[in-house]
């Protein structure tokens, strides 16, 4: 009665239906991907960025972050059993390559969003049936959903494997204007409604299910109760596998949470365009009063990023994050990343969440 139920993504069906998000740059790599994997979700090794810590990056970047994604899944699996997924954002100037090397190295399930993945199954038409790579978007809206399974099925003859809607609350860049993040117009909860909705007359023709999973601002086992009562197959959570041993950043990264307060949490102007979620501190109070992060671009790394007008450099912020240097950058993150209190192993943490899960169910919420 209070076990959390299957989560199915094609023929794949993850013990608990938790997605560990992916958060680029080098936060989640193997190391919390295949832990998340081994106890029984689905772990997520971000692409974003993923080779800033290769010694060639800054003269051979396509190849930097084409081997550090190799790497990243062969030490992954080499560590689990369990499924692991990619998060691949569509903005990246290298989709396509890292998109081609996550299918070549098999992985199970890649997730993409940050714009709208409109050609993804183009890069797996040769690998078709049982044990293939499955494609789930991530969106924002219930408008981009039905784009994406329009375009998909009439060009492509493919469905979603599942869909990922991520609501205002969640860490880094975000799907939404800056006036729509506080709106209750687009609260996860409505604007996953609305996703289940779209999706319904696509299950009823094909005769499939389409998983819809919930994903921003989902933090304890209660929270996961509420989604998938309301109707959502799984959850996609990130900030709060921060604070677990083996999340792949440094001690000072995983501190700016255990120090952070609400009212830390901030929206910042990113140079990729859209706007984003920060832990404020030193550097985020510098770009705001003015003051410019002098630096030279080898990478554009984001096709949206207008380097030569921007005050830092998104990717170097990150990766000094990422390395502890906060004076440098700083950390992206969810709205609840100030209920971070304190650093767990992640099979703590997965226990953890479904014991609150159950109390949610006992309690009747």
């Amino acid at each position: 009665m209070n076990k959390l139920k299957h989560l199915k993504i094609g023929d794949l069906t993850p013990r608990l239906p938790i997605i560990q998000g992916g958060m680029g740059v080098g936060i989640s790599r193997s190391g919390l991907a295949s832990a998340v994997a081994n106890e029984g979700g689905v772990g997520v090794i971000a692409a974003a960025g993923i080779g800033m810590l290769e010694p060639d990056v800054f003269s051979n970047f396509l190849e930097a972050n084409v081997r550090a994604l190799k790497n990243e899944i062969r030490t992954a699996k080499a560590r689990t059993q369990g499924i692991l997924g990619v998060n691949i954002m569509v903005a990246l100037s290298n989709f396509p390559d890292m998109v081609r090397t996550a299918v070549e190295e098999k992985i199970d399930i890649i997730f993409s969003g940050a714009g709208l993945p409109l050609n993804l199954p183009e890069f797996v038409k040769n690998a078709r049936g049982a044990g293939r790579t499955k494609l789930v978007p991530i969106i924002s809206s219930a408008r981009a959903a039905g784009v994406i399974i329009r375009r998909w099925l009439g060009k492509y003859d493919y469905c979603p494997d599942g869909i990922v809607v991520e609501g205002p609350l969640a860490g880094g860049h975000l799907g939404f204007k800056p006036e729509q993040i506080q709106n209750p117009d687009f609260s996860l909860a409505k604007l996953m409604d609305e996703v289940i909705a779209e999706v319904r007359p696509f299950e009823a023709d094909l005769k499939k299910e389409i998983p819809v999973i919930a994903a921003g601002g989902i933090y304890t086992g209660g929270d996961i109760r509420a989604f998938l009562a309301r109707g959502a197959a799984g959850v996609q959570m990130a900030t709060r596998f921060v604070g677990t041993d083996e999340c792949d950043a440094s001690p000072a990264f995983k501190n700016a949470f255990l120090e952070s307060r609400k009212e830390d949490l901030v929206i910042i102007k990113s140079p990729v365009g859209m706007p984003g979620r920060a832990i404020r501190n030193q550097f985020i109070e510098d770009v705001d009063s003015g003051k410019k992060k002098p630096f030279k671009c080898p990478f554009h790394c984001i096709i949206t990023c207008r380097q030569q007008a921007s005050p830092y450099c998104i990717a170097l912020a990150l990766t000094s994050a990422l390395k502890g240097r906060l004076k440098n950058g700083f950390a992206f993150a969810g709205a609840n990343a100030y209920r971070v209190k304190r650093i767990i192993p992640v099979k703590e943490l997965m226990a953890s969440l479904v014991g609150e899960y159950r109390d949610a169910v006992n309690a009747g919420a």
